[in-house]
């Protein structure tokens, strides 16, 4: 049987290009997501959680793994550590569900242009990414690791106030800035942006089956990971939290220190871009002297 693998192939440099690429342009999103205001309905709270189409447009052109692992750790480092908001191990839950559901919107894409299949990994991937986390939060009520009560003295009222947060995040936060944007952005860049990167793109013309991406390792791997998540979230809210590191940036040096980490973003991100470029450029140069 062939492996998925098999169809793209990039070198460690590349790769290496594609995760800091990642980690930089989603941590400098992520900046901008604090600055826009959140809207509260009650006891729901809608808002813009993140610019989801930037990694699974990274995940669905390069390499779904180096990709979900570099948003994911962009957004521990420009939206947490440089903004004194780490939560220790909690993070691990954040990290593992968001990278878990990057990478398998990734690999669900055999064919770039094809906006069904498109369409369908993005929500995939972000149904696996809130789903483990509405899980996680209902469990915290639950098993009384977390106080919460929509409804005076019912527990299971977090049911309704999780299940609603989650159709926000697929139907609100998912359309609007992760499905809408990934259409737009994958066929236009697909083909084009890997050339200037000095890459080649995905290979759309071979075939195979949604049951080839499903493998049983990738199912035991996934529900393995995601009992790693629940067990961190769960050990972050009792006596045995640690790695919390909270400075207080903001209180101490004002709301402008929230420009640091946007520009230091930015200028990894440009660094990045350039060294691609240049080596695009080199690239160039070797096979027109060859030919």
């Amino acid at each position: 049987m062939m492996s998925i693998q098999s169809t793209y192939q990039l070198t460690q440099s590349q790769k290496m290009m594609v995760f800091i690429l990642s980690m930089s342009l989603y941590g400098l999103s992520n900046m901008f997501t604090e600055l826009i205001p959140s809207v509260q309905l009650g006891v729901i709270e809608l808002s813009v959680e993140y610019f989801a189409f930037i990694p699974l447009t990274l995940c669905i052109l390069f390499h779904p793994f180096y990709a979900a692992i570099g948003a994911s750790l962009g957004e521990i480092i420009f939206g947490e550590l440089m903004l004194g908001q780490f939560g220790g191990i909690g993070e691990v839950e954040k990290f593992i569900t968001f990278s878990l559901g990057m990478f398998i919107a990734g690999i669900l894409v055999r064919n770039p242009l094809n906006r069904r299949q498109v369409t369908f990994a993005v929500f995939a991937g972000l149904l696996v990414h809130h789903l483990l986390g509405t899980i996680v939060d209902i469990g915290k009520v639950w098993v009384g690791v977390e106080e919460f009560e929509a409804v005076s003295g019912l527990a299971e009222s977090i049911v309704i106030v999780e299940g609603v947060a989650l159709l926000n995040d697929l139907l609100f936060s998912g359309i609007l800035f992760a499905l809408l944007p990934t259409l737009y952005l994958v066929p236009r860049l697909y083909g084009k942006i890997e050339p200037l990167l000095g890459m080649k793109p995905r290979n759309n013309k071979v075939q195979y089956s949604l049951g080839q991406i499903v493998t049983p390792k990738l199912v035991v791997t996934s529900v393995v990971l995601a009992a790693v998540a629940i067990l961190s979230e769960f050990l972050s809210e009792t006596d045995w939290a640690f790695g919390e590191w909270e400075p207080e940036f903001l209180e101490t040096f004002g709301e402008w220190f929230i420009w640091v980490p946007i520009a230091s973003a930015a200028i990894v991100t440009l660094i990045v871009l350039g060294v691609m470029r240049s080596k695009s450029k080199n690239n160039s140069k070797e096979f027109g002297n060859l030919g």
